[in-house]
């Protein structure tokens, strides 16, 4: 790979570059596991130009290498050196964004045809058993590369917090490959709608849950015109857009019974309010999405539904993406129609986001809501 590293401009942005890392005691061409390694110093104007957009698509152009991505980002987001590579292009996002809806019933269904339909067999080699693209929960997982294990955990958390009995009509907002769906039936008895907006998990998700009463619906969750028992949305919260926020409430309350109806979401969230998301995940990973944070969903649930409860697991997110990008990168030679960029891209996002979880810059939470107010179906479990 032909390299620029006698460039007058290569030497400037190097030290600027470093500079800008020091705080955070990331060395370029170190060797370390978390120095960078420039192949390219074109990386630098990059970088300097285009922020994290930049330093991502620079990575997956093998301008740069780094053995282990998430300990940098992590340094990175801890001494808020990676807010120093936010780009002016970034802050025009912004203030764009604060103008428009970017998550219209239209733009909703790209991150579906984008990312969710990428490929089921990727997703397959990547995830646990059950499929479930989300954060597990390892409290009591003794062996962090028990996948399995700590999404039953989660799936069985999110079962005692809704108070799940058999019998009880439930609905799945967001429902991926239907996972949920089938333990929520197969363990609790209960019936379950699930509804998504990826024909690729539509068509999987009606395959697994094909003997249980699940009924898979490529369907926006705002055309459900039916009453559940429960609602929940795991890992969908983060594509709804906080424009959107106050209808996605309203939306729970309306398919909720009466009679101590609870509805419980699970998303990631970020510690500043924001209207968009990093502009490699943009571009990249999810389209139109934006992460919350605890005063948008509070302000936009207010008069609409009670609050019952809290929780923030965040760290744990960080070992489920390590263990996602462990199957990955084992996986990779029985997946050739996946090129090299592309399984770049990939690794840059795992790693990425499991430094961000690790310096606690990312959150993951579940709230639960009543209909009514403090109800005996809410039970505090933890």
């Amino acid at each position: 790979m032909a390299t620029r590293r006698d460039t007058r401009s290569g030497s400037i942005g190097r030290r600027i570059a470093q500079r800008l890392a020091d705080p955070a005691d990331i060395q370029v061409d170190g060797d370390r596991p978390w120095d960078v390694r420039v192949h390219d110093d074109r990386l630098y104007r990059r970088l300097l130009t285009s922020g994290t957009l930049g330093l991502g698509e620079a990575y997956m152009d093998g301008w740069w290498d780094c053995d282990a991505i998430d300990e940098m980002v992590a340094r990175a987001q801890r001494t808020g050196a990676a807010g120093r590579f936010t780009s002016r292009v970034e802050s025009l996002r912004q203030r764009t964004a604060a103008l428009h809806n970017r998550q219209t019933r239209a733009r909703s269904r790209e991150v579906g045809e984008r990312h969710y339909d990428v490929g089921n067999d990727l997703y397959a080699r990547m995830l646990d058993r059950r499929m479930i693209y989300s954060c597990g929960y390892w409290k009591d997982i003794g062996n962090p590369h028990d996948l399995d294990a700590a999404q039953e955990a989660k799936l069985g958390l999110i079962a005692a917090k809704l108070g799940l009995e058999p019998g009880m009509r439930v609905l799945d907002i967001g429902c991926g490959w239907g996972g949920a769906a089938q333990f929520f039936a197969e363990q609790h008895g209960c019936e379950v709608v699930g509804v998504t907006i990826s024909a690729e998990q539509a068509k999987l998700a009606t395959e697994r849950c094909a003997d249980l009463p699940v009924d898979i619906r490529l369907q926006d969750y705002r055309d459900v015109d039916e009453t559940f028992d429960r609602v929940y949305s795991i890992g969908m919260f983060e594509h709804v857009g906080v424009k959107n926020y106050r209808t996605y409430f309203e939306a729970c309350r309306r398919l909720l019974r009466d009679d101590d109806g609870l509805t419980l979401v699970h998303t990631i969230g970020g510690s500043r309010s924001t209207n968009t998301t990093d502009p490699f995940f943009e571009k990249y990973i999810f389209p139109n999405s934006m992460l919350p944070s605890a005063s948008q969903i509070t302000a936009e649930a207010e008069g609409v539904l009670h609050l019952q409860d809290w929780h923030n697991f965040g760290t744990d997110y960080d070992l489920t993406l390590m263990a996602w990008h462990r199957n990955i990168e084992a996986a990779w030679d029985d997946l050739p129609a996946y090129d090299e960029r592309f399984r770049r891209m990939w690794r840059f996002y795992l790693l990425a986001s499991a430094g961000s979880f690790r310096a606690g810059a990312l959150q993951l939470w579940q709230v639960v809501f009543s209909k009514r107010g403090l109800t005996e179906a809410y039970r505090g479990v933890r």
